[in-house]
C-alpha cells in the first residue's frame, strides 16, 4: 500500500488545486481552490477556453460578478470529478467587511444553486479575520457552510469554533516558512521536522483542543512544504494537498502510522476558552507570526484577484 492510500485510512484527503483535469488520478474526496490557484490554472492553455467562454457569456456584467461566475464554473467542473465538496473563496479584498463578505458568499452560493449544485457540496472560503469569522457565523446560521482560511493562530481557531464554522484551514507550511526565516542561520532542519515542525505543532494543538472540548468544526491542515508535514498529521480530519505532494505520497511505500486521534485528545488537559473581539485582537496582535502571515496572505490573494481581473478584461 502506498502512503496516499494509507493516509486515506485515517484522514479525508483533499486536492488543493484549480486544475480539475488532474483530479481523477488522485481520487480525493474534496477539493479546495483560492484566487492564486485559479489564476495559475487559467494561464494554462487547456483552461483558457473556459475563461473566454465566461467572458463571452457574461462580459457585460460587473467584473466582480464575472469573477464569481468563473470561480463557480471551475467549482462545477471540480464537483463533476469528486464525490465531496469544493471550497470557493470570497474576494480577499472584503476580508475586513462582514456585511460585504456575507453578501458575496450568498451570491456565490446562488450561482452554484442555479447550476443545480446543492449547498452541502460547497464550502465558502473566508479569511480568518475577526470580520470574516463573524460573517461565517451568520452564514452558518443560514445554512451556508464555510471554510475559514489563512488561519495561523490558536486564537483564530478558538474564535472559529465559537462561531460554529464548518471547517478551518490552518496553514502548516506558511507557519514553517515564518519560523525558518526568523531563525535564519540558527535553524536546524532536523530539529524542526515531522512532529517538531512548528506548523505541525500548531495544527496538532488545534485538533486536540477541538476534540477534547467537543468542538464540531472540522480541522483541515493546508499549505504543505514536504511529505513529513503531511505524515506527521495523519489522523487529522482532513488534509488539503497540492498535486505534486499527492504524487509523492502515491509513489512512496514507506510505512505510515496514525499520528492524531480524537480518543488520545480526550486524555489531555486543554480547558475550553472563548474570545471576545477585544481579546481576539489582542491575542492575534501578540502573535507576530500569525499577524504577519495573515496580512501577507490577504495581500497575496488580493494581488492575484487583480491579476485575474486583468486577464478577463484582456479577453
Amino acid at each position: 500500500m502506498n502512503q496516499l492510500d494509507a493516509l486515506k485510512q485515517f484522514t479525508t484527503v483533499v486536492a488543493d488545486t484549480g486544475d480539475f483535469k488532474q483530479l481523477a488520478q488522485f481520487q480525493p474526496q474534496d477539493a479546495t481552490t483560492n484566487p492564486s490557484l485559479i489564476l495559475k490554472a487559467v494561464q494554462k492553455p487547456e483552461y483558457l477556453p473556459l475563461l473566454k467562454a465566461t467572458v463571452a457569456a457574461y462580459g457585460k456584467e460587473a467584473m466582480d460578478v464575472q469573477i464569481d461566475r468563473l470561480l463557480v464554473r471551475f467549482g462545477c467542473e471540480i464537483l463533476a470529478t469528486i464525490p465531496g465538496r469544493v471550497s470557493t473563496e470570497v474576494d480577499a479584498r472584503l476580508s475586513f467587511d462582514t456585511a460585504a463578505t456575507v453578501a458575496r458568499a450568498k451570491r456565490i452560493m446562488a450561482l452554484y444553486e442555479a447550476q443545480g449544485v446543492k449547498r452541502e457540496r460547497v464550502l465558502i472560503k473566508i479569511a480568518s479575520t475577526w470580520e470574516g469569522i463573524q460573517a461565517a457565523a451568520e452564514l452558518e446560521r443560514e445554512g451556508i457552510r464555510t471554510n475559514l482560511t489563512l488561519l495561523f493562530s490558536f486564537a483564530q481557531a478558538v474564535a472559529c469554533g465559537d462561531a460554529k464554522v464548518q471547517l478551518i484551514s490552518p496553514f502548516v507550511g506558511r507557519i514553517y516558512d515564518w519560523y525558518k526565516k526568523s531563525a535564519g542561520s540558527a535553524w536546524v532542519e532536523a530539529d524542526n521536522a515531522q512532529a517538531n515542525d512548528p506548523g505541525v505543532k500548531s495544527v496538532r494543538h488545534i485538533y486536540n483542543y477541538y476534540k477534547r472540548n467537543g468542538v464540531k468544526t472540522e480541522v483541515m491542515g493546508a499549505s504543505f512544504r514536504n511529505m513529513g508535514q503531511i505524515t506527521a498529521l495523519a489522523g487529522c480530519d482532513l488534509l488539503t494537498i497540492a498535486p505534486e505532494l499527492l504524487m509523492q505520497l502515491g509513489a512512496s511505500i514507506d510505512p505510515l502510522k496514525q499520528a492524531l486521534s480524537a480518543s488520545a485528545a480526550m486524555n489531555l488537559d486543554l480547558p475550553q476558552i472563548h474570545h471576545s473581539e477585544v481579546s481576539f485582537r489582542y491575542a492575534l496582535n501578540d502573535d507576530a507570526m500569525a499577524t504577519e502571515k495573515l496580512a501577507d496572505g490577504i495581500r497575496a490573494f488580493c494581488a492575484d484577484a487583480v491579476k485575474l481581473e486583468g486577464l478577463m478584461s484582456a479577453v
